[in-house]
């Protein structure tokens, strides 16, 4: 496959694994996927012909196709069970509330056990962007923080604004912290990084291509500024230089895109 095709390959193959087409839905019709993915009929074929092979969708005509109940592992989609019943909250006291952080004590109730008070720590939502370069090398930030006494790479982001789209977040903080504007941003995955305590959802984005725009203009927050290579990104998680859960989890998803996995060591 040429450039163009494994680069629409990866598209369609991110749309599954996104969900943004899930098991069973259909995919756009042949005629409309030339004209979003800029491809020919006949290479786009060859780019369905490759996902059909790994189980990744099914042809129901000669251009009909839908997402397989089964991923391209061939393992079928874990269903989660329907009939659990979830944590009874009764009430909920704040303990400390300021700009930056709250933290509540929460009488909760777990289904079969008795009542118990439980902390919960409640932090902003967060939004972080992994953009990539056509030569495979993603936006990061050399900074210094001050809490683990570390230096480490990060990916860019920052903190939703009240009334902010956290997509317009990512695309502000990306240029205010590396002074690069992202071609575009899609959302690939909304996680909690500390489920068991802190109420924190972070939003992770990712792009490919961008265009610089000027110095990055957030100086409290603004690092070396580089664009590091993807291949490089397994050496520097052994050496514990990348900082930050939304870091890792858009550095792993861009690598899993890309078929690659990584390595635990460093050699």
């Amino acid at each position: 496959m040429g450039p163009k095709t494994e680069r629409v390959y990866r598209v369609i193959l991110e749309w599954v694994e996104s969900g943004r087409y899930g098991p069973g839905d259909k995919l756009p019709s042949e005629r409309q996927m030339t004209e979003d993915l800029d491809i020919g009929r006949t290479a786009l074929r060859q780019v369905l012909a490759r996902l059909k092979a790994e189980k990744v969708i099914q042809a129901h005509d000669r251009s009909s196709y839908t997402v397989c109940a089964e991923n391209a592992a061939g393992r079928t989609v874990v269903e989660p069970p329907a009939d659990l019943a979830p944590w009874r909250i009764h009430h909920e006291r704040a303990l400390y509330d300021n700009r930056w952080v709250k933290l509540a004590l929460v009488d909760v109730e777990p289904p079969g056990m008795e009542r118990f008070e439980h902390h919960v720590v409640r932090l902003h939502h967060v939004a972080i962007a992994a953009v990539v370069d056509d030569q495979d090398r993603v936006l990061m930030l050399w900074r210094y923080r001050f809490v683990p006494q570390q230096w480490g790479w990060e990916l860019p982001g920052g903190i939703v604004d009240e009334g902010e789209d956290a997509h317009a977040t990512a695309m502000r903080e990306v240029e205010e912290e590396t002074g690069w504007r992202p071609d575009a941003l899609k959302h690939v995955v909304t996680y909690q990084p500390m489920v068991g305590m802190v109420d924190s959802p972070h939003e992770i984005f990712v792009g490919r291509g961008a265009s610089h725009v000027g110095q990055p203009t957030d100086l409290e927050e603004a690092g070396h500024v580089a664009w590091v290579p993807l291949a490089d990104v397994p050496v520097l998680m052994a050496r514990d230089q990348l900082m930050g859960s939304g870091t890792l989890v858009g550095l792993l998803h861009l690598l899993a895109q890309r078929g690659r996995t990584p390595s635990t060591s460093a050699g």
